[in-house]
């Protein structure tokens, strides 16, 4: 009998391929992962009691906060700042979406503190661009219980 221990041989982990499954891994998370966007407009709308508004999958909005500046949602659904805050700027960036989608609805998200201008100059330039369909956001008061 041959009670000898035989040689073992040394084990050999190979971590390059381990590695590359790892970065594979860290790629398709990057990729699928979707960041917060803080692009939001901070508003407080005015309340206003009424019947709640039809949603339409496709609508223009634009949003006014409280100092007066102008934002138009983009094809991403996204507000952006206009470059500036001039009337025939706003009217150019409204006329460039009505040539597609003159029919949707229009709508003006106003803060409450907006000045009354801001709000005439945004629909002034809404009717110039071509919208018909042109209509106010308000929120529903909260009740005191």
């Amino acid at each position: 009998m041959n009670f000898r221990h035989k040689k073992r041989e040394k084990l050999d982990i190979t971590l390059i391929s381990m590695i590359d499954v790892l970065f594979v891994l860290l790629l398709f998370f990057m990729v699928s992962t979707t960041f917060n966007r803080h692009t939001e407009v901070k508003i407080k709308l005015p309340e206003a009691d009424g019947a709640q508004a039809e949603q339409h999958p496709k609508m223009v909005t634009l949003t006014i906060d409280a100092a007066g500046t102008y934002y138009l949602n983009g094809q991403d659904g996204l507000p952006r700042k206009l470059v500036n805050q001039n009337i025939n700027t706003l009217t150019q960036e409204l006329r460039k979406l009505a040539e597609y989608s003159g029919q949707i609805p229009f709508i003006i998200n106003a803060d409450g503190k907006t000045a009354h201008q801001a709000v005439i100059t945004a629909l002034e330039a809404a009717g110039n661009a071509g919208f018909s369909h042109i209509t106010f956001a308000a929120q529903h008061p909260k009740t005191e219980q």
